[in-house]
């Protein structure tokens, strides 16, 4: 556990200056820091050797596609951006693999997948007529998808799983929140101030669950 301070130390300096980067709007080092942020969760994941457990497997490919789902996410262009939003779309689903490789709590299961779901159709109801067409599939399936991680994070964590599982889905769904409100809705370094700390809480928090 030491070996990964240092990683863990990186990625919460990378997210303060990409906070910083945000509001003095600098796209070099906004890059550079989000780049290094990323970087940080995918090397945590590995130097706690997750490639020893089709747990651990599911989860590193999870980072691995959201470090690129980062990249493409420094983009203002629309096609970059939906590029991205598919990129994290294929990691919630692999999240969803890691935690399904898991132990259960089955009512916990399908209580999550309930009240997820219902707000996720309260998100799509927000954001619906903020969406262009071009847009609203794409949101729609990654809602989807967001739910199908969420969901078997908390019942994992119910079965007496490891309570990073569970919180760490729940700020990976509220950071999508803010992308959602930036991105579509009300744009602002405000969004990211709140939702980049919690998209990387969540990721470190799954990461160091490997432990």
């Amino acid at each position: 556990m030491n070996d990964v301070v240092p990683l863990v130390g990186t990625c919460v300096l990378a997210v303060a200056v990409l906070v910083w980067a945000e509001f003095r709007r600098s796209q070099p080092a906004r890059a550079l820091a989000k780049l290094a942020a990323s970087s940080a969760f995918v090397a945590i994941a590995w130097q706690l050797d997750a490639a020893a457990s089709r747990h651990g497997r599911w989860l590193l490919a999870a980072f691995v596609v959201s470090w690129v789902g980062d990249a493409l996410l420094l983009s203002a262009r629309s096609r970059v951006f939906l590029a991205g939003l598919f990129a994290f779309l294929a990691a919630h689903v692999a999240f969803a693999g890691a935690f399904l490789a898991l132990p259960l709590h089955m009512p916990a299961l399908w209580a999550a997948m309930t009240t997820m779901g219902a707000s996720g159709l309260l998100m799509l109801r927000w954001l619906w007529p903020h969406l262009k067409p071009f847009y609203r599939p794409a949101v729609a399936v990654y809602v989807m998808a967001l739910v199908a991680m969420a969901a078997p994070a908390i019942a994992a964590t119910a079965a007496g799983g490891d309570w990073r599982y569970a919180t760490g889905a729940l700020a990976f769904a509220a950071s999508d929140i803010a992308v959602a409100r930036n991105r579509f809705v009300a744009p602002g370094p405000a969004n990211k101030a709140w939702g980049l700390p919690l998209y990387y809480a969540a990721q470190v928090m799954f990461a160091l669950s490997l432990r």
